[in-house]
């Protein structure tokens, strides 16, 4: 492993390299540039060398070209030219330890939660409702919350959506009103969700963020990759998975304050996806949980084709900045480059708007944070290459790295214990026959007391899986919406 103390060096200007310093890699970063220009290998690159010094990374391949991180490279020219030409005495070509993940459960290990801890907030904006949908969905999560209802999965989440709908009248008074016609919307869009194949998301065995932290024997730092080909077909899903992971590692994580090295990195690609369309109310809580989250440890890289798709709040967090080429053939292109060049400090000896357009492929303006937290001014520099293999791996040799994880096998197997759906079936059948069976002697319960002891009997099962994840009886959401605090 590499000294923690030493910046990382990621690019070269003339003969002085620009380094990350990885006390300052919390403080968290921007790579940007149009299609074509680099960007996913500066951010290979950089992930790499979080890696040789034992710091784990999660980022999704968008583009399925980011597989080859296993094995060691050599096979590009290009590559051995760039090594050549910047005087790379010490680089050698070598894979670093991934594990692939997968929504699907293609292409690596299935990645899950439960629909109760992603929470309304972040599942109404996957199912794209409006602001008075939302609402009756968070009312929705409140009555299965108070009730003990476990929401595990889609199926949970639809019968529990159809019992509050089917009791709307019992509950106005206590939640507010529950309209047929969001309860309705919501049901059709979880239908949406499902022939999407959203429903493999949710369910057990959920995620557990500690898989995410691991090195392997030699000390190098794992690198998490999602496969997300066939998840970005489905935008705001991946755009509300990513945020949700990095929601979660917000809650749960402990304090560190300002550490030698970073906890995680996580790279948030095709980042503008994020906050398009996004309300008012998310985006400031994504501000708010890109602001606090370094405490944890955690940095944040944004990686989008122009800093202008991300807001002005979160882009003022972002110390360390890798912009390639942008165009700039209409008015709006030129004005973005200019306020491109506007976000770096000021280099005397270089026409940073001018050099934006003019970048090679592979070529950047890049600053970085000092010790002191102070952004270096900008250089034009160019990238060092990866050390690991740019071809994708193909079908058997994922499948290998898939078959020898740590992992493997565990998030395989799926279980479906009993949550929601049980409990109100099983209601609604006992209701059911006690409306056609005769009276027992001394009279039977009536339905309200009978409703009453199957609610409790599963709140009594859902407070004790709280107890045991350490949530506690009572269920505290976060941020974001999720449930806070440790679990599992």
């Amino acid at each position: 492993m590499g000294n923690i103390a030493e910046p990382l060096p990621i690019a070269s200007a003339g003969k002085t390299d620009i380094g990350l310093l990885p006390g300052m890699t919390n403080r968290h970063g921007l790579v940007a540039g149009a299609t074509g220009t680099g960007k996913t290998v500066t951010l290979r690159v950089i992930a790499e060398r979080l890696s040789g010094i034992g710091v784990p990374v999660f980022l999704a391949d968008v583009k399925g070209d980011l597989s080859g991180i296993p094995h060691p490279g050599g096979e590009q020219p290009k590559v051995a030219e760039r090594v050549k030409a910047l005087g790379l005495t010490g680089f050698r070509y070598q894979g670093f330890p991934v594990t692939f993940w997968d929504l699907f459960g293609e292409q690596g290990h299935p990645v899950r939660t439960t629909v109760s801890e992603m929470g309304p907030l972040l599942l109404g904006r996957i199912l794209n409702l409006n602001d008075i949908q939302s609402g009756v969905l968070t009312l929705v999560f409140k009555i299965a919350d108070d009730n003990g209802l476990l929401l595990l999965d889609l199926k949970d989440l639809r019968s529990m959506v159809q019992y509050a709908g089917d009791n709307a009248e019992r509950f106005r008074t206590g939640y507010g009103n529950v309209s047929a016609a969001s309860i309705g919307a919501i049901q059709r869009n979880l239908l949406n969700l499902e022939q999407q194949g959203g429903d493999r998301f949710f369910g057990e065995p959920a995620i557990d963020l500690k898989d995410f932290l691991q090195t392997d024997a030699s000390g190098k730092g794992m690198i998490n990759i999602l496969s997300a080909e066939r998840l970005m077909q489905s935008p705001k899903l991946y755009a509300t998975f990513l945020l949700f992971l990095l929601s979660e590692l917000f809650e749960n994580l402990p304090e560190v304050g300002d550490p030698a090295k970073p906890t995680l990195v996580f790279f948030f690609d095709e980042a503008h996806l994020l906050f398009e369309d996004a309300p008012k109310a998310l985006t400031e809580k994504i501000e708010q949980v890109v602001r606090l989250i370094r405490s944890k440890g955690v940095g944040v890289f944004f990686v989008t084709q122009n800093p202008l798709d991300l807001p002005e709040t979160v882009l003022g967090q972002l110390g360390n900045r890798v912009q390639h080429a942008l165009r700039a053939f209409t008015p709006k292109e030129q004005r973005a480059v200019k306020t491109a060049a506007e976000t770096f400090r000021t280099n005397s000896r270089l026409d940073a708007a001018k050099a934006i357009t003019e970048l090679a492929v592979g070529e950047a303006l890049v600053s970085v944070l000092d010790e002191k937290g102070t952004p270096t001014i900008v250089e034009r520099a160019l990238m060092h290459p990866p050390m690991s293999r740019l071809s994708p791996l193909t079908g058997e040799e994922r499948a290998k790295v898939i078959r020898g994880s740590v992992l493997a096998g565990h998030y395989e197997r799926t279980v479906d214990r009993e949550s929601a759906y049980e409990t109100l079936k099983a209601k609604a059948e006992q209701k059911a026959a006690e409306g056609e069976a005769p009276s027992a002697p001394g009279g039977r319960p009536s339905a309200k007391r009978s409703e009453t002891g199957i609610l409790i009997t599963a709140a009594a099962k859902s407070a004790a899986h709280a107890i045991g994840s350490q949530i506690g009886r009572q269920i505290i959401r976060g941020v974001l919406g999720s449930i806070f605090g440790g679990k599992r």
